[in-house]
């Protein structure tokens, strides 16, 4: 396909990207522009909720008591580990995990239920949820989701209750000033006297049952050291008679080693070195025998071999042998009598060497058996005499092990005898581990709705939610509303932008949008619309260098993108400027020229193709314009190729012949074949995208679809182009319309 193609611009990064595109600085604002109804109006209406809501919120007192928590111990019976190897009590708490343990022990749900239950909280309709008139929303919520089988009034008053303990936990908030032990209980309510009064039952119901819970420790921590106490002094007595009833069975009152037993421990292990020695020695001499013969010696280089006398006697034989066996083959062969009998002489005396040798080889794995055999017998032996000693050492270990508990359990029973006294001391001494450093005052202004800040947050509120519609709304749209994007994207030349009708016109209002636009191209040649297609004719004409364009085939990936104005529009113009034009309506389906000029014709395009009818009868003049109109009748359709027809070729010659320009009013691309087999027929095709509408994956399919088909596609125009609109974006020329506009005629 033969298309021109131009080379992506660089917009000025911005740091912002909208579908995976960096955006550029005057793309921005562009956006900023054309979304700006949308900004202003998500806007105010996120403003005005805010406002409303702040407007109509009932006013909230908060009271606020403090409370000083004391920085010291509060465990003094340290009970949770009493050993004797830590007898002195832990250190106390760090500063902020002692405050904020207190302020944990403020807002937990045990507190609170108490509380509720003393101000009888529960009956008092801005706690309790069900004292109060349902609200529309309830009820809208009761009337979706109606309950199902019989209530459980026991549950129902225990969901009632919790419901109102989470309402007063909300309510209340604690805060420590900054590193000091002070903290801030506050209590917010609709009435201000109610929020004094639960912050002081808060403060006081938190000092008695802290005292409470520490009198209550004191006194479970005495009987429990008593009970512990007894218990240990009959572990301490069992100890001390486990350890004197072991000395008397065992008679060490003044036990001492056993020096017979260490001689013979001595001994043994004398003669066991003495033993494992010779083993070692018998294991080496063995092994280097059965190195050689695995080397390949036959046994003659063997230590025992060379120092056993029947080995050298019958070696001496053997030489012996081998020189008469020499001197008989010198004499008459090797195959003599005398010469095979002194052979067989000299092998008798071979084996007999090497069975000797076997013999030595075995006698060496004997000794070498037995020394091991009686060193496994020494160390048995020395084995036992150690297990008689161990015997006898073995009673001091078990009594100095009874020794160490006797001494344990009395060191802890002591311990233990230690903090019963104290505990017995401090029993009646508690007191509360905070104190309040000042009641809660009845406050005389509510803290909520606080106006300023609610004004601030709803701007900014009303600032973010426009933004985020505007980026909502930018993501969102598919269609192409800028030429020089379109350009970079698709790599098409953009021809020009075919504007709205109404949107050219100035201070008609409805009036404007009821004009006909190829109606109006006649009666107003000098107009805005009218200068959009000179400009798109002249960027046709000169779209393929060095070719004379007569055939344009005007086409669209969908419907109603504007495609039949543009032809029927673009041939008046043509014609207007005294060219001679014919518009041929090639959509089978539709017959779109036919209803945009109101003609009945009786023949039209399929007659001529099927000759049936003349040229010269199909033709219908336009009357406003002189240009020509190849029409097609009522039944039009035609389930065959016609446009791939050799008549069709014939008769876009005969219109080439006949006409200066010939128009293709064509079927959309995506839509049926029609045009993807007549496209490659015409001179150029004008593709047309309805502005801001057509998506771009559309017209990517439709732009492959005519690649496909080895068809020139000269560029594209965005139709139906609201100027105002854009010029209020800065996307394309119309930005300057205002500057121009005198040079028009509408």
């Amino acid at each position: 396909m033969e298309m021109t193609s131009f080379p992506a611009a660089r917009p000025e990064p911005l740091g912002l990207a909208l579908g995976g595109n960096p955006v550029s600085f005057q793309q921005a604002i562009g956006v900023v522009r054309r979304r700006l109804r949308l900004f202003l109006g998500v806007s105010l209406v996120v403003i005005a909720l805010v406002a409303l809501l702040t407007t109509t919120a009932k006013p909230r007192y908060t009271a606020a008591a403090t409370l000083l928590i004391n920085q010291r111990e509060s465990d003094v019976l340290h009970l949770s580990a009493p050993t004797t190897q830590d007898p002195t009590p832990p250190a106390p708490e760090t500063d902020s995990s002692a405050v904020d343990t207190q302020a944990q022990i403020l807002t937990s749900r045990a507190l609170a239920s108490r509380v509720v239950d003393q101000l009888h909280l529960s009956e008092d309709p801005e706690f309790n949820g069900a004292l109060r008139p349902p609200s529309r929303l309830a009820a809208f919520k009761r009337m979706l989701m109606p309950t199902s089988g019989p209530s459980d009034p026991q549950l129902d008053q225990l969901r009632e209750r919790e419901g109102v303990v989470d309402t007063v936990l909300h309510d209340l908030s604690i805060k420590r000033n900054g590193l000091t032990y002070t903290i801030d209980l506050q209590f917010t309510s609709y009435d201000p006297v109610k929020a004094a009064r639960i912050a002081n039952t808060f403060g006081q119901r938190y000092l008695t049952e802290g005292l409470d819970a520490k009198i209550d420790e004191a006194t479970n921590a005495t009987s429990w050291l008593n009970s512990r106490l007894n218990q240990l002094r009959g572990q301490v007595q069992a100890a001390d008679a486990a350890v004197e009833q072991y000395k008397i069975s065992h008679n060490l009152l003044s036990a001492e080693g056993a020096t017979l037993t260490e001689q013979e421990i001595s001994n043994v292990d004398t003669q066991l070195a003495t033993a494992r020695a010779q083993q070692a020695e018998q294991d080496a001499r063995l092994k280097t025998a059965q190195s050689q013969l695995a080397a390949g010696s036959n046994g003659g280089d063997i230590g025992e071999a060379l120092n056993s006398p029947v080995v050298g006697s019958l070696r001496a034989q053997r030489a012996q042998a081998s020189a008469h066996l020499a001197d008989l083959t010198s004499r008459y062969g090797d195959k003599h009598p005398e010469v095979l009998k002194a052979e067989r002489s000299l092998a008798d005396i071979d084996a007999q060497i090497q069975s000797e040798i076997s013999r030595d080889l075995s006698n060496l794995k004997a000794e070498s058996t037995v020394s091991r055999t009686r060193a496994a017998s020494l160390a048995t032996s020395a084995s036992q005499t150690r297990s008689t000693l161990a015997g006898n050492n073995q009673a001091l270990i078990r009594l100095a092990e009874l020794q160490r508990d006797d001494d344990a359990a009395r060191a802890i029973y002591q311990g233990f005898l230690d903090r019963y006294k104290e505990a017995n001391a401090k029993e009646g001494l508690q007191t509360s581990d905070a104190r309040i450093v000042s009641q809660a005052k009845l406050p005389t202004a509510p803290t909520s709705p606080n106006r300023k800040l609610d004004l601030f947050l709803s701007l900014l509120l009303g600032v973010t939610a426009g933004t985020l519609s505007v980026l909502v709304a930018e993501l969102l749209q598919r269609g192409v509303s800028q030429a020089a994007a379109a350009e970079t994207e698709f790599r098409l030349p953009s021809l020009g932008e075919i504007p709205a009708l109404s949107s050219t016109i100035e201070g008609r209002g409805a009036r404007a949008k009821r004009l006909d636009p190829i109606q109006y191209i006649v009666d107003r040649p000098a107009s805005r619309f009218a200068e959009a297609f000179r400009n798109l004719r002249t960027g046709l004409l000169s779209s393929r260098t060095g070719k004379r364009i007569k055939v344009i085939a005007v086409a669209s990936s969908l419907p109603n993108e504007g495609k039949t104005t543009t032809a029927i529009c673009l041939a008046r113009t043509i014609a207007l400027s005294g060219t001679s034009v014919v518009m041929v309506d090639c959509d089978l389906r539709q017959r779109s020229i036919n209803r945009a000029l109101k003609l009945q014709p009786s023949v039209g395009l399929l007659e001529v193709l099927n000759g049936t009818a003349t040229l010269e009868s199909a033709l219908i003049q336009d009357e406003a314009s002189s240009a020509w109109v190849l029409p097609l009748t009522q039944s039009a359709f035609s389930p065959r190729d016609v446009f791939g027809s050799d008549s069709m070729s014939a008769l876009l010659d005969s219109l080439r012949a006949r006409f200066d320009a010939v128009v293709l009013d064509t079927a959309p691309v995506l839509a049926v074949a029609d045009t993807r087999v007549l496209a490659p027929r015409a001179d150029v095709v004008l593709f047309i995208a309805r502005w801001r509408k057509t998506s771009k994956n559309a017209i990517r399919s439709a732009l492959k679809a005519l690649e496909n088909a080895d068809t020139f596609v000269a560029g594209f125009a965005l139709t139906q182009v609201n100027l105002h609109e854009q010029a209020r974006s800065g996307d394309g020329a119309a930005h300057y319309y205002r500057a121009y506009r005198k040079y028009y005629v509408d």
